[in-house]
C-alpha cells in the first residue's frame, strides 16, 4: 500500500514540477512585449486614469505624457520617470471642466508613440 502511495505522489510531484517548468520557461518573447496605454473613465468619481505599460527595465526610463484635448490642442504635457525595476505608471485628470469630445492620451517613450482614445459627454 505505501509503495502504491509514493508512486501516486512521486508522479504527482514530476507532473506538477512539468508545469511549472512549462510556465517559467517562456521567454520574454512569448509575452505581449509592446507597451500600451489605457484610460478608464470614473463618473461617479470626476475622474479620468489613464495608465502605461511597459516592460520592466533595470534603468529609470523618461516618458512625455500628453492629453489631447478634441480641437487637437495638448491640455498637459509632462515628463514622467518610469522607476527601474516598475513596469507601468498612472497619470489622472478630474472630468469637471474638460471639452466634451474625442480625447488622446499620447505616450512618447524611446521616441516612439503610443495612443488611446477616450470619449466624454
Amino acid at each position: 500500500m505505501i509503495k502504491y502511495f509514493l508512486a501516486f505522489l512521486f508522479s504527482g510531484v514530476v507532473a506538477f514540477a512539468q508545469v511549472q517548468t512549462t510556465i517559467e520557461g517562456n521567454s520574454v518573447e512569448d509575452y505581449d512585449s509592446d507597451p500600451k496605454v489605457d484610460c478608464l473613465i470614473l463618473q461617479d468619481e470626476n475622474s479620468i486614469i489613464c495608465k502605461f505599460e511597459a516592460l520592466r527595465s533595470l534603468d529609470d526610463q523618461a516618458i512625455i505624457v500628453q492629453w489631447i484635448d478634441p480641437q487637437g490642442d495638448i491640455s498637459r504635457s509632462r515628463e514622467m520617470i518610469v522607476p527601474a525595476g516598475h513596469g507601468s505608471v498612472y497619470d489622472y485628470r478630474y472630468i469637471k471642466g474638460r471639452l466634451s469630445g474625442s480625447w488622446t492620451f499620447k505616450v512618447i517613450s524611446q521616441d516612439k508613440e503610443y495612443t488611446t482614445k477616450f470619449e466624454l459627454k
